[in-house]
This record gives C-alpha cells, structure tokens and sequence, in this order.
C-alpha cells in the first residue's frame, strides 16, 4: 500500500505563492482594467481595489509608498492602466495584484488630476467672481512672484519700468517648477499676505510643457491665492496654457508681459489725462468765477448797499407804530378792569355782615356757634351778641317764641 503525502493548508498556500512569485513572466505585469470596490485607507495610506473586465475580476492593492506618488485620485469606474506582479495573500489563498504604478487610461495622469482638483475647488468657490478684488489703477508697489532668471522678470521689468516708472517692483525669487517649485510659490504669496507690503501681486513664469507649469497647479497654492487681500495677477505661461492659479486669482493675464500691462497705467496716457482733468478743472474754475461776479455786482447794485440807512427807516418806523398801540392796548385794557374791580368792590361792600349790623343788628353765638332760633337756648345760657362796634356777653333770663303765623 502506497504512502499518502499530506500538505497543511498553510503550505499549500506558501507553495502556490512561491510558484506564483518564481514566475518572472508575472513579476512586471501591465494590466488594463476598470476599477471597483476601491477602498482607500487615509490611515495607512494603503489603496484597495479590484480589477475587472467584461468577463473576470481580480483584487488589488496599492501600498501607501507607490500610493502617495499618484498625481490623481483613483475612483470606481476608472479605466486604468497598472504596473505590477502576481502575488498571494496566504492567509486566505486569494491572489492579487500588488501595483507599484497606475496611470488613467486614455488620459493623462496630469490631465486628469488638473480636472479633479478644478472640478473640487470650483465647488468649493474657491473660482466665484464675487470674491475677486479689483486691481488698484495707480499701485505704488507691486509685488512680482517668478524666477529671478527667467525671461519672465525681463519681461515684467522691461513693461513697468517704461510703462509705469512710479510704481516700486518688489520681486519675491523663487523656482518655478520642479519638486519644491509650488511650496516655494505659496510661501511667497503668504508672506506677502503677511507682509501688507505690495498693493498688487503678479504671480508666473513663461510658457512650457503641463510638467513644467504643474506647480502653479497646487492645492496649497490655489488656497494661499484665495485667501490673500492683497489683489493677484496670474501670469502663467501662454495664451492656450490655463493653471488652476488662473481661475483662482483675481485676474488672469495670457503672459507675463500681458500681466505688467494690465497692473500699470500707461505713463503717456496718465498725462494726457491729467491734461484732459486740469483743462477741465482751469474751465469749471472761470465759469465759477464769472458766476460769483455776476452775484457780486447784483449784490453791489442791491437797494440795502446803495442806501441801508432806507432800509432802516421802514423797520424802525414800523416798530413805533406797533409800540404806540401796545401802549394804548395796555391803557385800555387798564381801564377796562379798573371799572370791574370797582363794581366787584361796591357788591362785597352791600353783602358785607359788617354793613348789616351798622343797621342795628346783631349776631348771636351759643358756645362760638350761631344761634337760629330760641329753641336753641336755654334759660341761665350765657351767650355772646357781636354788635358793630363789639360784643356782649348775656345770660337768658326768658325766653318767648314768638307764635307761628
């Protein structure tokens, strides 16, 4: 009887993942396929996804070293093509593709990440009209961000210095492309935002190739860009070149050239319009002047210059009319309430009880209250009786009621 040769599970894998590993055809596979299930671990950085066709699928992953290099965001439905080997999870016995390289298919990775971050920002408002600033007409310094060696800075010097000779050209050096070229391009922009030190900024450089002009397609950079005060031209490459440092500055200038020319008054034209201002100011200053002689002279001919002394007359001997009838109001108003006091005086003096008793009558008072009839006394009663010219003290002796009729 012939001997069984058993594997555990863990060397079948470890087996079929050394075939699969040995093999060189599958160690720098290109493969075509559309992405699904992608799942991206912001955490570790890993990237996992599958890889499918009309027919097959198979998983995938992107560790986080070849992940950080994408210039795009992978998304479900993507076509794509990938750079990788043929390898198997042994834990589970699935095989994958492990992918170092991944690019779009039919489009450009550039491209692609160019339309990404656009299409992300413009919802954003990071590109809204309304938040554009509008450049200063007469800047006293201009700041100038570009390569202090490129034909860019001849070029923008060049413009303002025969263009706009009063305006002060700050220039802020940095590279313009390469690694460090949009990190570069950023503090720039920040430390004139800082700085307050320029009223108007050109940012840019000359034209080249999409590689060449990345750095002016930098997150970091658009947002530096929006959040400045400071007003910013960008000045990017040629008139067919388009950045997302285009859409997010303030205005966008087809060249550098094309950019000095917009943040600079022609000296020729300042002339000729200060010319134009004081021609007019020398006309509105003479017609104001014969306006106000006009006035003079009306003035000078007026009644009051000529004689105020007539002027004063009329006021005056108004003024003495109207005092005469006060006067006269006053003495008969006067009169007028003499005669009513005196007739108010003379009826006091006849309903007077002073007047009553001058007559022969007197006022008689039981404990200082006045006495109205007899029944009222008392025989022994002392009471007082207030005559004209003083009063009695009496005590009742009789008293008769007189009888009613």
């Amino acid at each position: 009887m012939s001997t069984i040769s058993v594997i555990t599970i863990s060397g079948l894998n470890l087996y079929t993942k050394t075939l699969l590993e040995s093999d060189s055809r599958l160690k720098n596979l290109w493969i075509r396929g559309e992405i699904s299930n992608l799942t991206d671990h912001y955490r570790s950085g890993h990237i996992y996804l599958t890889l499918k066709d009309e027919r097959c699928a198979v998983k995938a992953v992107m560790f986080a070293g070849n992940a950080a290099k994408l210039s795009f965001r992978p998304q479900d439905g993507m076509k794509v093509l990938v750079r990788g080997r043929v390898t198997l999870y042994d834990v589970t016995g699935s095989y994958q593709v492990v992918i170092e390289e991944m690019q779009p298919d039919g489009i450009g990775a550039l491209s692609l990440a160019f339309e990404q971050l656009k299409s992300r920002l413009q919802k954003e408002g990071l590109f809204d009209t309304d938040h554009k600033k509008p450049l200063p007409p007469y800047p006293r310094r201009i700041g100038v961000i570009t390569s202090p060696t490129g034909a860019a800075v001849q070029d923008i010097c060049r413009i303002l210095k025969r263009r706009y000779p009063l305006g002060e050209i700050l220039l802020y050096p940095v590279t313009v492309q390469g690694t460090y070229a949009a990190a570069e391009l950023t503090a720039a922009v920040r430390a004139f935002e800082a700085g307050d030190e320029a009223d108007v900024i050109i940012i840019g450089r000359g034209g080249g190739s999409m590689e060449e002009l990345w750095a002016f397609n930098d997150e970091a950079l658009a947002r530096a860009i929006y959040d400045c005060h400071i007003p910013i031209i960008s000045a990017v490459g040629h008139e067919t070149d388009f950045t997302i440092c285009d859409f997010v500055a303030d205005v966008r200038a087809s060249t550098p050239s094309a950019g000095a020319e917009l943040v600079s008054p022609e000296m020729d034209s300042m002339i000729a319009q200060v010319l134009y201002e004081r021609q007019r100011l020398t006309e509105t200053m003479h017609k104001r002047l014969s306006r106000e002689k006009e006035r003079l002279n009306r003035l000078q001919n007026a009644r009051v210059l000529r004689s105020p002394q007539e002027m004063i007359q009329y006021p005056k001997m108004r003024l003495d009319m109207l005092s005469r009838r006060l006067s006269a109001a006053y003495t008969h108003r006067l009169a007028t309430e003499k005669q009513h006091f005196t007739a108010l005086h003379a009826k006091l003096e006849a309903l007077s009880p002073l007047k009553v008793l001058a007559r022969g009558y007197a006022i008689a008072q039981k404990n200082q209250q006045l006495i109205h009839s007899v029944h009222e006394t008392a025989v022994g009663d002392t009471i007082t009786v207030t005559l004209s010219d003083g009063t009695l003290s009496a005590t009742v002796t009789d008293r008769k009621e007189y009888p009613h009729g």
